[in-house]
């Protein structure tokens, strides 16, 4: 249904319009204060993606090749980082993308750049992602405002097999 793609300055021409939505920042730690122009959104990807310890990518649809969400791998030190994801076009949510794309970019982690955990942090009332998440392989970590959850190669292997 889908594939990855690395994120290119490009995408800020419609991931601008998705920043400026607050419906798909109800759930995270990030939410826009000001307005997300695409000037602001082309300097602020042209700046992010030239960071060594992130690893960004667009979520696009195989048949259509519409770019519709970022999946992202951030903070990485020590052959583990911290996981992101959001689908910004809303007629693809409830539709098992953010699953697959999890499920991808876990699969690129621990085989293309030997990472030995991710981890990320979701909101305790976003049961919907903790679902996702925990079918991709994640595991609780622990809890303080946010719930943190980590995966490792091996917790990716049981959800698979």
């Amino acid at each position: 249904n889908i594939y990855l793609r690395p994120l290119q300055v490009e995408d800020a021409h419609t991931s601008y319009k998705w920043r400026n939505d607050p419906e798909i920042w109800t759930y995270t730690a990030f939410v826009p204060t000001n307005k997300i122009t695409k000037d602001i959104e082309l300097k602020w990807l042209g700046d992010v993606l030239k960071r060594e310890n992130e690893r960004r990518y667009a979520v696009c649809i195989s048949s259509t090749n519409e770019y519709i969400g970022n999946v992202q791998i951030i903070n990485i030190e020590n052959n583990s980082g911290e996981f992101a994801l959001f689908i910004g076009e809303k007629k693809y949510w409830g539709k098992g993308i953010g699953y697959e794309a999890t499920r991808q970019m876990l699969e690129l982690a621990f085989t293309e750049l030997n990472f030995s955990s991710v981890y990320l942090y979701v909101h305790p009332d976003n049961i919907i992602a903790m679902r996702c998440y925990q079918r991709a392989g994640f595991k609780f970590s622990s809890q303080s405002e946010f719930i943190k959850m980590e995966a490792t190669q091996s917790s990716l292997s049981q959800a698979i097999a």
